[in-house]
């Protein structure tokens, strides 16, 4: 990751090493979130509920965690998320990315 890049809109901008650029919402990067609170340790299966994650849910605050991840801190209190680089591009929405383009 080169930079990361919070919009007032909401929206979250990364640039990759190698020149991709990445846009997501700030809803879906919430609802992505792989904490023991969203996601059961042991099976693996969401916990979070969409619904539960207001509509206009923004990042506070980013924090660089090490070389490999940041930390969110979100406007509905939830704090408790690492995103890895690996995770976020693979997450990545771009058709590119998705495969269908």
């Amino acid at each position: 990751v080169v930079r990361v890049v919070p919009f007032p809109s909401g929206e979250i901008a990364i640039a990759w090493e190698d020149g991709h650029e990445s846009y997501f919402s700030s809803f879906a990067l919430r609802c992505a979130c792989a904490c023991a609170a969203c996601i059961d340790e042991v099976s693996g299966r969401k916990t979070l509920r969409d619904e539960a994650v207001p509509a206009d849910v923004a990042p506070l605050d980013l924090r660089p965690v090490g070389r490999y991840a940041f930390s969110v801190r979100w406007s509905d209190g939830h704090d408790t998320g690492i995103y890895s680089h690996a995770r976020l591009r693979s997450l990545c929405p771009c058709q590119e990315c998705v495969g269908d383009g």
